[in-house]
């Protein structure tokens, strides 16, 4: 045996936390704690097993976190918390095993174990390619996170990125005005200061501002829920906009023809402002590619925890991990 695995999902407002009864189990005694009330991430990991595990000692963990992960290194870019190693939460925590790996890198190895109720198609199915093709995902949360699944021989290989980093897409002239301001305001425009809840709620205020009205603050939670309002209607119809660009940007980078998925904490609250947007036509609008772009299917990913299953995926694939318990 194994033994149980620690898997975790850790964004910059919440971290999920789960255990995994070896390579055919599935996340279990699924707890998220805000990671705002944490020091770090070990202690994070600490508070979880001490809560709501406090009787099984993991023999091996996988922490995706929202950041960038190098060499062992890693550093949650919008959590607040200081750089770390793995070594160093292994340590702390007493697991034999242990890895850390990007959150959107976790959620491209789930990709090949979702199932049709786990995706929402967004626009035409498409066609898919004969045989194995690349995929990818992205999608908005506190930041704004892209990765790829690769085929190789060998199986699924993920290929993590810092893509949310990117200039932001902006096509239309309102868009360019919205992304001025965002220059003028931050010195630069990359497409997680719109594409993420903290860019949500920056469009509603910078379109307030070229219209020249009073509008009150809002978090993206009310933006979302106020479609009613054409202030609100009009940012979210912006961030489906922009996020359909980048969705098309990405899968041509990635030659992503075996589909291009969408994750992140923001899109399930708008999933049907997201139907009705012009997120699938700016995907398809690139010339002189359109052709290219046209079959390849787009989706939302609705299932409930894609990185914890990812992070699983990720152990079931390393040998340190299957040691039986004697050796571990």
């Amino acid at each position: 045996m194994s033994g149980v695995w620690l898997v975790a999902d850790v964004g910059g407002t919440n971290a999920r936390f789960a255990l995994v009864d070896g390579p055919d189990g599935t996340p279990d005694r699924v707890e998220s704690l805000p990671t705002r009330d944490h020091a770090g991430l070990a202690e994070a990991a600490a508070a979880y097993l001490e809560r709501h595990a406090p009787d099984v000692r993991p023999t091996a963990a996988c922490l995706a976190v929202a950041g960038p992960v190098t060499d062992g290194t890693y550093h949650l870019t919008n959590a607040g918390w200081p750089k770390g190693t793995a070594d160093g939460v292994r340590e702390h925590l007493g697991i034999p095993h242990l890895e850390i790996l990007n959150d959107f890198e976790a959620l491209a190895l789930a990709l090949p174990r979702l199932g049709p109720d786990d995706l929402v198609p967004i626009g035409p199915a498409g066609d898919r390619p004969a045989g194995a093709a690349p995929l990818a995902v992205l999608g908005p949360g506190t930041g704004l996170g892209v990765a790829g699944l690769v085929p190789t021989p060998a199986g699924w290989v993920p290929l993590a990125s810092e893509g949310g980093q990117v200039d932001i897409p902006a096509a239309t002239d309102r868009e360019l005005a919205v992304a001025r301001l965002l220059r003028a305001e931050h010195g630069t425009a990359r497409a997680e200061s719109l594409l993420s809840g903290a860019g949500l709620a920056r469009i509603h205020r910078y379109l307030a501002i070229l219209d020249g009205v009073k509008a009150e603050p809002l978090d993206p939670a009310r933006i979302c829920a106020h479609d009613d309002d054409p202030l609100c209607a009009e940012a979210v119809a912006m961030f489906c906009a922009l996020l359909g660009s980048l969705a098309g940007n990405v899968a041509l980078t990635l030659g992503a023809r075996g589909g291009v998925h969408l994750g992140g904490g923001i899109l399930p609250r708008i999933a049907g402002a997201l139907h009705r947007s012009d997120f699938r036509a700016r995907f398809e609008a690139k010339p002189p590619v359109e052709d290219y772009l046209r079959p390849i299917p787009t989706s939302l990913i609705v299932h409930p925890g894609p990185a914890l299953v990812g992070a699983a995926v990720r152990l079931a694939q390393t040998p340190a991990a299957l040691e039986p318990l004697e050796h571990a």
